[in-house]
């Protein structure tokens, strides 16, 4: 079992980034995923939210760990975030994750290279045309 909770001081964002071996993004907020019996860190986000859409500059986890699952729910809680929110678009920075679970979570790749996300009814419940299909 793990818990996502938001990152609670810049300190710790700062500290959990430098260990990630990931940029810190100060200005960005951010969760992380524990295991809720070893506290040990599993996955890590830092988001943006700009003027109408919000910025994932990094989803990752530690070098050696590897839960696809755990990995998709802090996306979506992420992207759920933002979402409540009020901002419904969301692009990802290069390198903020990988390419399999950025297209997982509902991200599409742009002809530049850039991924973007139009998360429009994604978590009301009455969501079509954002169902993905996981890796095999």
């Amino acid at each position: 079992m793990f818990k996502i909770t938001p990152v609670q001081t810049k300190e710790e964002q700062m500290a959990i980034a430098t260990a990630l071996h990931i940029p810190y993004v100060p200005e960005a907020m951010a969760y992380k995923m524990i295991d809720l019996d070893s506290e040990e860190l599993l996955g890590f986000s830092q988001f943006e939210i700009c003027a109408g859409y919000g910025v994932l500059h990094s989803l990752t986890e530690p070098a050696g760990k590897s839960d696809f699952e755990a990995m998709f729910i802090l996306a979506r809680q992420t992207m759920n975030f933002m979402d409540l929110c009020g901002v419904h678009r969301s692009v990802a920075v290069p390198n903020a994750s990988t390419d399999i679970l950025l297209s997982a979570i509902g991200y599409k790749k742009e002809e530049v290279g850039e991924y973007s996300c139009d998360m429009t009814g994604m978590f009301d419940g009455h969501c079509s045309g954002h169902a993905v299909e996981l890796p095999k």
